[in-house]
């Protein structure tokens, strides 16, 4: 698949999954994919963590309350981010991990996988609790996590507002 198949094939997915692992040659290509991000400053500020135990993503979903899509997912990435800055006081990390995980989203559906950037339900409390777990130091932040699968049942791409209604050339 090409990448412009990959954007306009690429969803969010909330749904169970099918329980069919998810080789760990593929979790590499999508965390490499992750990494393969541009950063600012070229800081590389976002790091990785891998879950593919199946007690350890159970755990991880008890935390979020067993949402569907977390507790039957073969695999998490969960994106940990070093918040110092990269430039004066300034700190790219936000911007550092939006770019992974938008390749890793793109890679996800390109390998036949599916799940969803989960980000707001992670926040404060609850992805510090999965810091702890995972042993995250406490200066980094759990930011992004990412439930991989294959999905039980088909989803599809919401629809987008057409590009005159978006863009427009000067």
């Amino acid at each position: 698949m090409d990448v412009f198949e990959a954007i306009s094939k690429r969803f969010s997915y909330r749904g169970e999954f099918t329980g069919q692992p998810v080789s760990r040659d593929d979790l590499t290509k999508i965390v490499q994919a992750g990494i393969d991000a541009p950063s600012g400053c070229n800081s590389q500020s976002t790091n990785f963590i891998i879950v593919d135990k199946p007690e350890l993503i159970a755990s991880i979903s008890r935390l979020l309350g067993d949402r569907p899509v977390c507790k039957t997912a073969a695999a998490l990435i969960i994106c940990v981010c070093d918040k110092k800055p990269a430039y004066g006081n300034l700190s790219f990390y936000i911007e550092d991990c939006s770019a992974a995980v938008q390749n890793m989203l793109l890679a996800i559906t390109a390998l036949g996988y599916a799940s969803v950037w989960l980000d707001g339900v992670i926040r404060g409390n609850i992805g510090a609790e999965i810091g702890k777990l995972l042993n995250v130091p406490q200066e980094q932040e759990v930011r992004i996590m990412l439930p991989i699968g294959i999905p039980k049942n088909p989803g599809k791409p919401n629809t987008k507002k057409s590009f005159d209604k978006r863009a427009k050339f000067y």
